[in-house]
């Protein structure tokens, strides 16, 4: 495997070498072009990051307005979460070879156009395409902003520490989604939640051109795996369709079984492309990388787990305990703060006590709060009580979502971390969609003919053995950390950073 410090041969990455040989040595941000690219990039993913939830509050509103039912309502998420993880891979493989810029701002594009169609939407239908169109600007922007921060600044603590920026705007996002969908959904309605992503890109978009160096040419003999592209989007796509539709449709549906068979086919044949492809799109030898394959096995579990804590919470404070979509927004606030304080400060104490320590923290953290958050969530059970347990696992949250990251990129040479950051999305994305649609399926198991007091009681039950499949799911993750500590794979120059000294 190349080195980390290979030098790209591309425009935007020369410039960004220049960027991180200025800040190799004391490992400080300070305010210079590159920190200013770190807050618009920051700033990108937490628009992406905001729109995975930022529908979750005004869901009642668009059921309502739109016909959907307690088990079809979630399509309105994981429409979204389908769409972003057969796309993901390919957005990080585009920015790679086409260009960063070029596919951040055809990402962003793409995302404004579909907010905008979401908003004026009239018909389920309608809305899901928004979503799914949504997913696909997403999983451009999303590994394209990691790939920028992985070559803008040197591997260790001076990318630790943008990567808790970007990862604190990342899981903040999810969170603060909440908020702002409340508030916009009490005083404008719930189209508002879409139309405001307009108004967000519009800054992005334009401090895309003037912080980010242009893309040069593209670097000779590297040609664009487009049959290995288009087989393994499909695939993935298809695959994941499959996990999301199975329990509504029925695991021996024909659309379930033929769409996960043809996504496997599909998969099989990207593999076997990939192989005989002269510069594949997804070269196979990184997945001989520990901590890029510890990063995506954590990246699927936290957001089948944490990821999905959310809606559930939503759901109940809205359909159980009665909260109006302000009111609901409001109750996200202390999460909210507790989730960019972890994210932030994760980057440091990845740098201090080494991956596995903080991995293995933060997940045991985690996991106690959501345990107690499956005991606390009852009929008549009280804010005040979901305080403590919703700042335990708020911190495990925002610690976990940055150090997945970090480990991710660890050992990966920079003309290869889009393909790298696009396959630990893919992996985020697809967790995202796979887990949701599991616990929707056990929180409403049994709802179907219930109305009135039964549907709220039996509603909080399901929602508090979510949270304890949810406790579970943390472990698993924990176990994991704890068995895969991340290894260097190969010698490189320069000190070794201290999270491998640790490990």
């Amino acid at each position: 495997m190349s080195s980390v410090h290979e030098q790209p041969s591309n425009a935007d990455g020369a410039a960004a070498t220049r960027a991180a040989k200025s800040l190799s040595t004391s490992g400080g941000l300070g305010w210079n072009r590159a920190t200013a690219t770190l807050v618009l990039l920051a700033f990108a993913m937490l628009i992406v990051s905001l729109d995975q939830y930022i529908v979750v509050v005004a869901l009642p509103d668009i059921a309502r307005d739109l016909g959907y039912s307690a088990q079809t309502l979630q399509s309105v998420i994981s429409a979204y979460a389908v769409a972003s993880a057969g796309f993901l891979l390919l957005g990080g493989r585009a920015a790679d070879l086409l260009g960063r810029r070029r596919i951040l701002v055809a990402g962003l594009t793409v995302y404004t156009g579909a907010s905008l169609a979401g908003g004026l939407a009239t018909e389920p239908a309608l809305l899901l395409a928004a979503r799914a169109f949504q997913g696909l600007g997403g999983a451009l922007v999303f590994p394209t902003t990691l790939t920028l921060i992985n070559t803008t600044f040197p591997e260790g603590r001076a990318r630790n520490r943008a990567l808790g920026v970007w990862g604190g705007a990342g899981a903040a996002g999810l969170v603060i989604g909440v908020l702002l969908g409340g508030l916009l959904t009490q005083v404008f309605g719930w189209e508002a939640v879409f139309l405001v992503n307009v108004v967000l890109t519009g800054p992005a978009l334009v401090l895309a051109f003037v912080l980010i160096p242009s893309d040069g040419e593209r670097e000779k003999g590297r040609t664009f795996d487009l049959p290995g592209a288009l087989s393994v989007t499909a695939g993935v796509t298809l695959v994941v369709f499959a996990l999301v539709q199975g329990p509504g449709l029925g695991w021996l549906s024909p659309g379930v079984l033929g769409g996960g068979a043809a996504g496997l086919l599909l998969i099989g044949a990207f593999v076997a492309i990939e192989r005989r492809s002269p510069d594949p799109l997804m070269p196979l030898r990184l997945l001989s990388n520990p901590n890029l394959i510890t990063g995506v096995v954590i990246a699927f579990m936290f957001m089948a787990t944490f990821g999905a804590v959310l809606y559930f919470l939503s759901i109940y404070l809205q359909e159980v305990r009665g909260y109006d979509a302000l009111e609901t927004g409001a109750g996200f606030l202390i999460p909210t703060a507790v989730v960019v304080a972890g994210s932030t400060a994760a980057g440091q104490f990845v740098t201090r006590f080494g991956l596995k320590t903080t991995l293995v923290g933060a997940l045991a953290v985690g996991a106690l709060g959501a345990v107690l958050l499956g005991v606390a969530i009852s009929p008549d059970g009280s804010y005040a009580a979901l305080v403590p347990r919703l700042v335990a696992l708020s911190l495990g949250d925002g610690v976990v979502f940055t150090a997945m990251f970090i480990a991710a990129a660890t050992g990966v040479a920079d003309r290869e971390q889009g393909i790298a950051s696009g396959i630990a999305s893919t992996g985020s994305g697809v967790g995202a969609a796979v887990g949701l649609a599991a616990l929707v399926l056990i929180a409403t198991a049994g709802l179907d003919d219930l109305t009135g007091e039964r549907l709220r009681v039996a509603t909080a039950d399901g929602i508090s053995t979510a949270m304890f499949v949810v406790a579970g799911g943390i472990v698993a993750t924990f176990l994991v950390a704890l068995t895969r500590c991340p290894t260097r794979p190969s010698p490189g120059p320069g000190p070794t950073p201290r999270q491998w000294r640790r490990c």
